[in-house]
């Protein structure tokens, strides 16, 4: 009775404000252009740990021995070698010995910290598994000894395994441990005078998701993206064109998927993480599935053969355009894999992964954020290749780094000369710039490509992931849906961060190695991806587009498959709006279910402290064909009836 009243109580003052205090919109309920399902997604990237030590569940760092340094990540002792003789996988061959320490006092075995130390849960069951052999013929079985311990040194659990083969086998066993632990090790111990060879050491937690970590997963399922962009990004490009990502080496079997450099292991002198490679645990196969999962639509985006523009300067450590074939066949490739039939090489090695089914991929992109005239001449062979053999693939170019500026338009009049289908727009700004250019696709011409928003965040002071950055993208975010007849798609990027081993910020998503925070940022893209509506609507103020004046912010939009409209306003204003909007074309209204974020600017969600911008659901009545609602200052809301 009580919220009947006040309910009550809110609606009877909003009628009671006078009109000059009333911001009077005005909708016209008749349906418009379809809004593509593509229109709010995610990015991923393999920067911030997002990857190994992130999203991939894969517990032990450097598992194959084949860091350069072959035993970067383990702690050694007693009688440990390196060995690339008879390996158990071919394109990574290292694996380590362990032998008898010499001495019945003295022990041999390794050590493992994972990523920033292991995050172990209570009651979870952690699966161990290593390919191992006897290493000296006709030996007696050998034992070892696998241990999970804490932060001060202590054991928590442990299993034995008896080797008792000369021929490479998996071995498992489980481990449960009945603490939690942030900061835990992996602990090897050869428990025998027979020595063993052990390579692909491995250990999960039992609750992941194809291998990779279910709180992350669920973070991103929940955001209902529209479209998935993978790998990247800078590491499309690799700092050179050895170390760029090669989607081929990152399919077949895991173990002996080889390793590559990540280009984000010493790109920032001021965090540099030496350790930082890619295994390729998690690659193109996973990426699909893990697409599949939430609900989006896959792109993957593959090198044009130009390593990164930032860090080359010269045109030679480009392929030439005339050496272009093996990375067109690389996307034809590609394309094969996902949508191949059985019968064909690509679309086999699919199905013997594990999904005869095609992954209906409808796009790819073409190289990251290149610009110049280096990208167009080799764009050019590459659009030309995939049309002629998969005429229904749209091909996503980029207009460059930045969002305006000479490289910026020439980058558009090539898009628009190639006839690709989207084009890939990145922008890294200021809030002020995102609140001020709401209307930046208001005039963008109608006739040609389509406009893909790929990577785009508020940089504020601090770079930090605070509402003000939330609230401005909020904002610039109605400009896109009012436009979404051109706007077809955008992600906010990067992705993930761990709260450790970042290089990159803000981030969607901060995680330890136990918990994840949404930030603020996430509630604003959820709400988006939530409410993604099927058709545009018309909404306006006195006739002009609500971008900004006043600091108000509006769109308006109609779900055919829910019925119902829904719309979002966000105000910047430093006091609350009254506002009043007229559904023209409807008779009634009736109720209004309403979602709110808002809080002081400064504000974040943290690990450890994630909920302090969190939505707030309420619901009013309309009157008649009218809305009045207030919203707060340095508010976003979603209205959905």
């Amino acid at each position: 009775m009580t919220k009947q009243i006040l309910t009550l109580l809110a609606f009877t003052m909003a009628f009671a404000m006078p009109a000059s205090a009333q911001r009077q919109l005005t909708v016209k309920a008749k349906p418009g252009t379809a809004i593509h399902s593509t229109m709010y997604g995610i990015f991923f990237e393999d920067i911030n740990f997002g990857a190994d030590g992130g999203l991939y569940a894969e517990m032990v760092q450097n598992r194959s021995f084949e860091f350069p340094d072959r035993l970067m990540g383990w702690n050694m002792f007693g009688n440990v070698q390196v060995s690339d003789v008879r390996p158990a996988f071919d394109r990574n061959p290292h694996y380590v010995v362990l032998g008898d320490s010499g001495h019945i006092e003295k022990r041999t075995g390794l050590e493992n910290r994972g990523f920033f130390g292991m995050g172990l849960k209570k009651g979870l069951r952690y699966d161990f598994s290593v390919y191992a052999r006897l290493h000296d013929a006709g030996s007696q079985p050998a034992r070892i000894r696998v241990e999970l311990v804490n932060a001060a040194n202590n054991i928590i659990t442990r299993q034995r395994i008896t080797i008792d083969s000369r021929d490479w086998k998996k071995y498992t066993c489980s481990l449960t441990p009945n603490v939690t632990e942030q900061k835990g090790l992996m602990r090897i111990f050869l428990e025998t005078k027979e020595g063993v060879d052990l390579d692909h050491v491995s250990l999960f937690p039992s609750d992941n998701w194809n291998g990779l970590r279910a709180d992350l997963v669920k973070d991103l399922e929940d955001l209902h993206p529209g479209i998935f962009r993978f790998p990247g990004g800078c590491i499309v490009e690799g700092t050179d064109l050895e170390t760029r990502y090669q989607w081929k080496n990152s399919v077949g079997q895991v173990e002996n998927r080889p390793l590559n450099e990540n280009r984000w292991n010493y790109t920032f002198a001021h965090r540099m993480y030496p350790n930082y490679f890619q295994t390729y645990g998690m690659g193109f196969y996973e990426f699909f599935i893990l697409s599949e999962k939430i609900g989006a639509e896959p792109l993957p985006v593959v090198s044009c053969g130009l390593a990164c523009q930032f860090q080359n300067h010269t045109e030679d450590a480009h392929v030439a355009v005339d050496d272009l074939q093996p990375y067109i066949d690389d996307a034809l490739d590609l394309i094969e894999f996902a949508n191949g039939g059985t019968d064909t090489k690509w679309g086999k090695l699919r199905a013997d992964m594990g999904h005869p089914a095609p992954f209906n991929l409808k796009q790819i992109g073409v190289g990251n954020e290149q610009w110049g005239e280096l990208y167009p001449v080799r764009l050019e062979k590459f659009i030309k290749a995939i049309r002629a053999k998969y005429p229904n693939i749209l091909v996503c170019g980029t207009s460059g780094p930045s969002a305006d500026g000479k490289d910026f338009d020439y980058g558009w009049q090539e898009m628009r000369r190639l006839k690709v289908d989207l084009v890939d727009e990145h922008y890294y700004k200021p809030p002020q710039w995102f609140f001020d250019n709401a209307g930046r696709y208001d005039n963008y011409d109608r006739k040609g490509p389509k406009v893909f928003a790929g990577e785009y965040a508020a940089h504020g002071r601090g770079d930090l992931n605070n509402w003000e950055a939330a609230l401005s993208e909020a904002a610039f975010m109605t400009g896109l849906e009012r436009n979404a007849d051109i706007v077809w798609q955008a992600t906010y990027a990067p992705l993930f961060a761990h709260v450790e081993g970042w290089q990159w910020k803000p981030d969607l998503i901060w995680f330890d190695n136990l918990t994840t925070a949404r930030s603020a940022n996430w509630y604003v893209q959820m709400l988006y991806g939530t409410n993604r509506g099927t058709n545009m609507v018309n909404l306006t103020e006195n006739g002009q587009a609500v971008k900004g004046k006043d600091g108000l912010y509006a769109s308006a939009v109609y779900d055919k498959d829910t019925k119902q409209y829904i719309i979002k306003l966000a105000n910047n204003a430093d006091r609350s709006q009254d506002v009043v909007i007229t559904m023209k074309g409807l008779k009634t209204v009736g109720q209004v279910k309403t979602t709110t974020l808002k809080g002081s600017l400064s504000m974040e969600n943290l690990v450890g402290r994630p909920e302090s911008i969190h939505p707030v659901e309420g619901s009013l009545e309309g009157n008649g064909n009218t809305i009045s609602v207030a919203v707060p200052s340095k508010g976003f809301m979603v209205l959905r009836f």
